[in-house]
């Protein structure tokens, strides 16, 4: 087991073989992992009215990144499950030490490895100079330059609602959130990166990269007035069901091939950990038991969503093919899926247009191979043989209504493949 020794007050070295993580500050060298520098600087700057807590969470979840983005899975027994042990500073150690148990168990469920997670007295203090007043808006959304996001910042401001836009800045999308937010009229806006420095190698599935931008947004929500009134600030995880769900395509495949923070079990899962810790927040996904062509063909505006939907991104690939989409990853299937059943034009450019090309760049490369085999088991032995056990799950919800939204996903695919000929 490999552990980690995460503080704001990092010592030089330890004696035990623990990597150390400097939490909001720079590696002293080349065998740590320094991350949120920048992060907190940023915030500070704003003098928002933020909790001990959110600041805990976002330490927590800081380390979470730290840890994962440093330890490679090829070097597992498995060449997967990795085994990680987290000592943490925080500002309230036997609160968090409370909720240890539940939050190994929600990493387990998003990242697929096995967590030790250790709170310890040391945290960050926030003490902002000449702190401003809480934020008006009621309620936060996730912005992250995807499809899925600009729709429910829209829907959310033709309700009539006044969201805090949040993003994670991400190189390629960082101006075009601003221009997202601006044209939407969001006033406030916070774009935070955490700027990790770790180690090489590295690991690159990453399945806990997208914690650490609900960590942003519960910063956010505590510093409303509606938090100051004891009263839950909705956060927004726009995502359409499918890519919630995130099930395996065959048997071959497991979930954790793609990151599952918005799967409705992890959300459920957090949910009672931040309630626990005083942290009144409502994690939610409006989209669960949406498609995304119908997210696409059912947004308030279709003026403005007319306008940003080619500019969004959604490719998993999208910095390794010089900021283009490659059009054959799963993300990038269902966006073009989604387009087509919305019926307006796709001026999205992929570097692999014509997936029926009976080649491995094309049609035998495996997400459009296995995307390809899945569209058949629904077509010929029904949904939920394609499902298997990725609804037992009791915390699931209504899982009718999930077998239903799969295979109306599913027939948003086999549309696609069928129009690009894909054998």
């Amino acid at each position: 087991m490999r552990h980690f020794l995460c503080t704001p007050n990092p010592p030089a070295a330890v004696s035990n073989g623990s990597t150390i993580v400097a939490l909001y500050g720079r590696r002293l060298n080349t065998h740590q992992v320094g991350i949120g520098a920048s992060l907190r600087e940023a915030v500070i700057r704003k003098r928002w009215p933020i909790p001990s807590q959110s600041w805990d969470f976002l330490s927590f979840t800081l380390s979470v990144l730290a840890a994962d983005l440093s330890s490679p899975r090829s070097e597992s027994p498995d060449g997967w499950t990795r085994e990680l042990s987290l000592t943490i500073s925080v500002t309230d150690a036997d609160l968090w030490n409370a909720q240890a148990r539940a939050l190994e168990e929600a990493l387990a469920y998003l990242t697929t490895d096995r967590w030790s997670i250790t709170f310890s007295p040391g945290g960050y203090q926030y003490q902002p100079k000449e702190p401003i007043g809480p934020l008006i808006e009621d309620c936060v959304a996730l912005l992250s330059g995807g499809l899925d996001s600009l729709v429910g910042m829209i829907d959310l401001v033709a309700e009539g609602h006044n969201p805090l836009a949040v993003s994670q800045l991400v190189a390629g999308d960082a101006a075009k959130q601003r221009e997202i937010a601006t044209d939407l009229g969001r006033t406030t806006h916070l774009q935070l990166n955490h700027a990790a420095e770790c180690p090489t190698p590295g690991e690159d599935s990453q399945r806990s990269r997208t914690l650490i931008f609900l960590a942003y947004a519960v910063l956010a929500a505590t510093a409303t007035t509606r938090f100051q009134q004891a009263r839950a600030v909705p956060i927004y995880i726009n995502e359409n069901g499918f890519i919630a769900l995130n099930p395996p395509l065959t048997p071959m495949r497991i979930g954790s091939l793609s990151t599952r923070t918005a799967h409705p079990v992890f959300l459920q899962q957090l949910q009672a950990v931040l309630q626990a810790v005083g942290l009144n927040v409502a994690l939610i996904n409006p989209y669960a038991l949406k498609t995304k062509g119908e997210m696409l063909t059912e947004c308030a505006n279709q003026t403005v969503l007319s306008r940003w939907a080619s500019a969004t991104t959604s490719c998993g690939r999208y910095r390794r093919f010089g900021y283009k989409h490659c059009g054959r990853c799963i993300p990038c299937q269902v966006r073009r899926a989604a387009f087509l059943a919305w019926g307006q034009p796709d001026r999205t450019e992929y570097v692999f247009y014509p997936l029926g090309q009976n080649d491995d760049s094309h049609a035998l490369f495996d997400d459009v191979r296995s995307l390809a085999l899945a569209i058949i088991t629904v077509e010929q032995e029904g949904v939920q043989r394609f499902l298997g056990a990725s609804l037992s799950d009791r915390r699931i919800g209504d899982r009718a209504a999930m077998e239903a939204m799969v295979k109306r996903s599913m027939e948003e695919l086999g549309a696609l493949h069928r129009l690009l000929k894909v054998p």
